[in-house]
């Protein structure tokens, strides 16, 4: 039994030059197929702007008097809102209206919508009122 046994000889510096022109090949070619695919831009939805931005105000009548709640808003979310020149005797005699306000901002700026708000029952008609003007701002917003 003779058996010829045969060698191979190959250089190693040609086999990691091949194999390291074939990784580089294969990241080219992805960063070709990465860079140049079509992109699609018809189907992204663009942030659409909800409101003109800005600070709108709306009026609410309280006996004899009024008071102004402003409602400032960006082009897509309400940023914030309160009452402005709050006489003191407004606060004395509706005492609700602070605090109602306070809680409906914090729901209203997280929500950033004026439905399904909660509020306490002493305040329902107080928080309604309130709602109702903010509403009248954020009309006034829309483009």
């Amino acid at each position: 039994m003779s058996s010829k046994t045969k060698i191979v000889v190959l250089r190693m510096k040609e086999l990691i030059y091949t194999a390291i022109f074939i990784g580089l090949a294969l990241v080219l070619i992805t960063l070709f197929f990465i860079m140049f695919r079509p992109q699609k831009t018809a189907e992204e939805p663009q942030s659409e702007s909800v409101y003109a931005p800005g600070v709108y105000s709306a009026s609410m009548k309280l006996g004899s008097q009024s008071i102004n709640v402003e409602v400032a808003v960006d082009a897509a979310s309400i940023k914030g809102i309160e009452l402005v020149s709050l006489d003191e005797s407004i606060a004395t005699m509706y005492p609700l209206i602070e605090p109602s306000l306070a809680a409906l901002q914090t729901q209203i700026v997280e929500k950033q919508s004026l439905e399904n708000l909660e509020y306490a029952a002493e305040t329902q008609y107080t928080s309604q009122a309130l709602i109702k003007t903010i509403q009248q701002a954020l009309d006034k917003a829309v483009p």
